[in-house]
């Protein structure tokens, strides 16, 4: 919310950049295919958009980083985007959405990975237009989930090469979807691991990495629940520029969102779970420590009362002028620390 203040005092469909990822474009990749070609370029941010798209083929126009909003001003104006829909993609906490804008799509999605392979995940907005040969999408920064597009695109007579810019974007939010699975994978190693570890012996680092899993799930189910909507949205559009057949694969689309929504809940309710197993552990641990501490402080009440009886300073104490006085009175204390200790165990409060 912090960083929405700079626009709150801008004038409506103003461009202001509001993100955590500050990222300067230098260059915007541009690919163009069909059925018998493909070109792929790197063009840089300055001279984007140069001229009218090519005609007869089909264009994936690639931003890494919404930060240059000439940039996004530019592009705006050269393909006729709605100015709402450029502050939209500058505005990088918008939650998943799809709008039809008649000419183009307007979609907006999460993008969940793992960029350093550690039990980190990011998240950052993905914003993708739609038209009717070209898809345009803009990332907050780079790196993506989408080489393995790309190599489709590279392969000679692949089957994406052959169809339309509607296939491509499905193929874009698939790849966006399926990334959720490796990422859950990932988690339901992370939390295999946590169940072994608190079944064992817990500590508060184990506490930290439960409460890191929670935290990772949240961000999933956030980027994941509006995305029912949008795949729901998608189906039903009856817009020229989705075909019956890519309608079909998003219907498709749809039933992966409610298996990985499944799969979520169920994460949620297994680390709730296992909180609450640590806690239950921890006060396992703390109640036999403070049952230890009062058997100790139980044998130890009759001995004080022994010795604090026999520490007077009376002159006549019968037993004080006792030869065997002292020894009496070890046997007796021993005597009373045996008899608690089988007492204990009878109880079985003790070696149990």
């Amino acid at each position: 919310m912090k960083s929405r203040r700079q626009a709150i005092k801008s004038a409506p469909e103003s461009l202001v950049y509001i993100g955590s990822r500050p990222n300067a474009n230098d260059m915007v990749d541009v690919f163009s295919y069909s059925a018998k070609s493909f070109e792929e370029h790197e063009i840089k941010a300055d001279r984007f958009p140069a001229g009218p798209l090519p005609e007869g083929q089909i264009t994936w126009v690639n931003v890494d980083g919404v930060s240059d909003v000439n940039l996004i001003r530019r592009i705006g104006a050269q393909f006729g985007f709605d100015e709402l829909v450029l502050e939209d993609i500058v505005h990088t906490g918008q939650r998943p959405k799809m709008e039809d804008h008649g000419a183009y799509i307007y979609c907006v999605l999460r993008m969940i990975y793992n960029k350093d392979h550690d039990d980190h995940i990011e998240s950052e907005q993905v914003s993708l237009l739609l038209t009717r040969n070209a898809v345009f999408t803009f990332q907050e920064s780079e790196g993506d989930v989408f080489d393995p597009v790309r190599k489709r695109l590279r392969e000679k007579n692949s089957h994406l090469s052959g169809q339309g810019a509607d296939y491509l974007a499905y193929s874009l939010i698939d790849m966006i979807i399926d990334n959720y699975y490796l990422i859950l994978e990932d988690i339901g190693d992370r939390i295999e691991a946590l169940e072994e570890e608190v079944a064992g012996h817990p500590d508060p680092e184990t506490l930290r990495k439960i409460y890191a899993v929670r935290t990772d799930l949240i961000h999933i189910r956030k980027a994941v629940w509006p995305l029912r909507e949008l795949t729901a949205d998608l189906q039903r559009c009856d817009s020229p520029l989705i075909h019956k057949n890519t309608a079909r694969f998003i219907g498709n689309l749809r039933d992966h969102m409610l298996q990985i929504m499944d799969t979520v809940e169920t994460f949620r309710d297994t680390t709730g779970g296992l909180l609450d197993i640590y806690i239950s552990r921890i006060s396992f641990h703390m109640n036999e420590i403070m049952k230890t501490l009062t058997i100790v402080s139980t044998i130890f009440i009759p001995l004080t009362f022994i010795v604090g009886v026999y520490g007077m300073n009376f002159r006549h104490m019968p037993e004080i002028e006792w030869h065997w006085g002292y020894y009496a009175i070890w046997a007796v204390m021993i005597g009373v620390v045996l008899f608690m200790l089988y007492y204990f165990h009878r109880k079985k409060w003790i070696w149990s």
